[in-house]
């Protein structure tokens, strides 16, 4: 086990430093020039150009390439360029509340997206498979940033049941963190709830086609033990593997969730700087997302070997 977890964090490493590579050359192809902001319109050519010596960007980018891999290889993601905060601290900074964004979000979206496609799996073409079908298809389809704004014109602005916007760090105030999460967590939630439940459904459908099912159920077993202790412990590793995609993806969609509902995490780091085009800040969030991507996909695999004693890692 040891040895397999070893070999999959090496393999990392090459990905990672494509990922780089990759974000790397399209920033610096891309239009715009964080020089150009800093100085601002009316700058004469003279002190434009001493800003862009000052923040390395008049080198060949092979330069500033080789540059900034030579301090990513320190541990160094470099500074921003708007007020020279190291990146590692800006990142340290917002990760908590896009962690709790995402972690909630999984929570809140399992607990309910696996029991509905349990019973709709267990009542297929009924009444209740075709509305969780309906609702999950709903769910999937609705745009994240207009769902967002809705439960926000609904609960806080004419029901003034939650805040709108804001968060509250944990260490602040519990009450408040928790209270801030609700409308987040819902709007992102019902996203990933469709995807879940969907393959929930799907897997279990097929998992009680089987004859240890038919097996079970002529030995007199309770319909509850049935679905549960045979059907859902041999249908968990696609539902384990679709939750863990989500929650890379969710890393994702918090771009928009933290934008619609201002809170100060990683996804809206990103696009304050792509809109100043702060090229350290852009390259280290990228790179740290794809660092956390590749983190949930090994434990997606080592949980393999925890639900099916079969599969073995050498």
């Amino acid at each position: 086990m040891s040895g397999y977890i070893l070999r999959r964090l090496l393999a990392m490493i090459p990905v990672l430093l494509v990922v780089a590579l990759v974000v790397f050359a399209l920033i610096h192809i891309a239009p715009g020039d964080p020089a150009a902001l800093i100085v601002g319109t009316h700058a004469t050519e003279e002190k434009y150009e001493l800003i862009r010596e000052s923040l390395g960007l008049n080198k060949p980018m092979y330069v500033q390439l080789g540059i900034w891999f030579g301090n990513l290889f320190q541990g160094d993601l470099g500074e921003s360029l708007f007020g020279k905060t190291s990146v590692t601290k800006m990142i340290g900074q917002r990760i908590v509340p896009t962690f709790s964004v995402a972690a909630f979000t999984l929570i809140f979206s399992m607990a309910i997206a696996i029991p509905l496609g349990i019973i709709a799996a267990w009542k297929a073409n009924s009444w209740i498979d075709r509305s969780v079908m309906i609702f999950t298809t709903l769910g999937y389809s609705v745009p994240l940033f207009w769902l967002g704004f809705i439960l926000m014109w609904a609960f806080a602005v004419k029901l003034n049941w939650f805040p709108a916007i804001g968060y509250t760090a944990p260490t602040e105030n519990v009450g408040k963190y928790f209270y801030h999460m609700v409308l987040p967590v819902l709007a992102t939630g019902l996203v990933v709830m469709a995807l879940i439940g969907r393959m929930t459904r799907a897997t279990m459908l097929e998992v009680l086609s089987e004859d240890y099912i038919r097996t079970a159920r002529s030995k007199g077993l309770a319909e509850t033990r049935v679905l549960l202790a045979h059907a859902l412990r041999n249908a968990m590793l696609p539902i384990i593997t679709v939750c863990g995609i989500s929650l890379a993806l969710l890393l994702g969609g918090v771009v928009v969730t933290e934008n619609v509902f201002a809170i100060p995490g990683m996804g809206r780091l990103l696009v304050n700087a792509l809109s100043h085009r702060d090229y350290p800040v852009i390259q280290g969030t990228v790179l740290v997302f794809a660092a956390i991507v590749a983190f949930i996909n090994l434990l997606i695999d080592l949980s393999y070997g925890l639900l099916d004693p079969r599969i073995r890692y050498k």
